[in-house]
């Protein structure tokens, strides 16, 4: 970045360096870790972290309503700029009143920037060069152009609270070379994202997040998080972070973290198996998003307690097809208070899943999102009461061990 460009940033960071409408307050630091409590301000209410954000791509959960959502307790829930860019189009959602008066949903929003859409549609409907993105529509093949000023520009149409800077989503598993080169690019996007973004913004209405790449280098991760934090953004997301392998995943999460301002809200894109939520949080993230849940409600896997058996040997759910569950007439986890639980059986939810009936999509969404929120609530209570070392030994220490065990056993036999 040129140091033009540099001045260019830091000028017009000055004037939005605290936007009036948003804050972000830590309650709580755990004596142990980095784990903390925190609450994020925004003009339409308060998100309570660390906090797990439903993915409402469309700008609908799938199979519930926006009601539904709420009365899980859930606080924010985020969607997708390229997915309402192409359907039904920024105009018609400004012109509904935004987005929050457009779907009904009347708490904080969070909308991501379309880069991971450049990382999933590349080399099929997309070509990336250093200033923009082209892409042919999955819808009717149209061409597109998406450029990092135009992510601002839709997304302060969409007027989502929370939005995140344009960024090239990548392959965790790309060489250096590639990784280098994507990460220029991401840093001359995000710079970009700002200046239009401090430009538009003008009443406060929206706050920003950079967004930390690197790929699997930690040098790079490094730089990532030390070019972003002159950015100065609202908040910070990680990117590019995919769960698997989990130890060097947490290891980059963890050394791009140290290099980050600890007051600033952060962001795990895409990330939000039980497991993972259970290593990240001590590290200090504060809100992840997932589709996870969701996506897998409507395939059947419920998701359950440790009570319930749940654990990390079987990813904490069941498969509801499974033919054993046809004349089960316990609840889906007997140690859940959810809706579904309170009122139907194995039995009755396998019913509905090989009938087709589209009940089926909405008990186990219930469910599997009412899991998480409970999961959340708990690790926030864990914090408050400096306990969250006995809360993980719980769900994942334990499991951890045995299995440990199981292969120590299995290889002297």
């Amino acid at each position: 970045m040129s140091n033009q460009t540099k001045q260019s940033v830091s000028n017009s960071n000055k004037k939005d360096r605290e936007p009036n409408n948003f804050s972000f307050t830590i309650t709580k630091q755990s004596t142990d870790n980095q784990a903390r409590l925190g609450i994020i301000h925004t003009p339409h209410g308060d998100i309570h972290t660390p906090a797990f954000i439903p993915v409402a791509t469309k700008a609908t959960i799938k199979s519930l309503t926006p009601q539904q959502i709420n009365d899980m307790g859930f606080d924010s829930i985020l969607s997708n700029t390229y997915h309402l860019y192409l359907q039904p189009g920024p105009d018609i959602i400004e012109k509904g009143g935004k987005i929050q008066k457009f779907m009904a949903w009347h708490k904080p929003m969070f909308t991501d920037s379309g880069g991971f859409q450049v990382f999933s549609l590349s080399g099929k409907l997309c070509t990336i060069s250093d200033t923009h993105v082209t892409f042919r529509s999955h819808i009717d093949q149209s061409t597109h152009v998406l450029t990092p000023e135009k992510s601002m520009q839709i997304q302060r149409q969409l007027g989502a609270d929370l939005i995140f800077a344009f960024d090239q989503c990548l392959d965790i598993n790309a060489d250096y070379p590639t990784t280098q080169a994507s990460l220029k690019r991401t840093h001359n996007w995000e710079t970009r994202s700002v200046l239009e973004f401090n430009k538009i913004n003008i009443d406060n209405s929206q706050a920003l997040y950079g967004i930390v790449q690197g790929g699997r280098f930690t040098e790079l991760r490094e730089e990532s998080a030390k070019f972003v934090t002159t950015l100065n953004t609202f908040g910070i997301g990680i990117g590019s972070i995919f769960g698997d392998p989990k130890e060097e995943s947490v290891k980059l999460v963890t050394h791009a973290l140290k290099h980050l301002p600890e007051h600033k809200p952060k962001h795990l894109l895409g990330i939000g198996s039980v497991d993972d939520i259970f290593y990240y949080v001590p590290l200090g993230i504060d809100t992840f998003d997932c589709v996870l849940p969701t996506r897998l409600a409507r395939i059947g896997h419920i998701f359950t307690r440790p009570e319930s058996g749940g654990n990390v040997e079987n990813k904490f759910r069941i498969k509801i097809t499974n033919a054993k569950y046809k004349e089960d007439q316990t609840p889906l986890d007997p140690a859940c208070t959810c809706y579904t639980c309170t009122h139907f059986t194995k039995s009755y939810i396998h019913h509905l899943e090989k009938s087709k009936e589209l009940l089926f999509y909405t008990l186990a969404t219930i469910h599997n999102l009412s899991f998480f929120k409970r999961l959340m609530d708990e690790i926030q209570q864990s914090i408050q009461n400096d306990s969250f070392k006995i809360l993980r030994q719980k769900w994942i220490d334990q499991t951890e061990e045995k299995i440990e065990e199981n292969k120590e056993h299995n290889s002297k036999i």
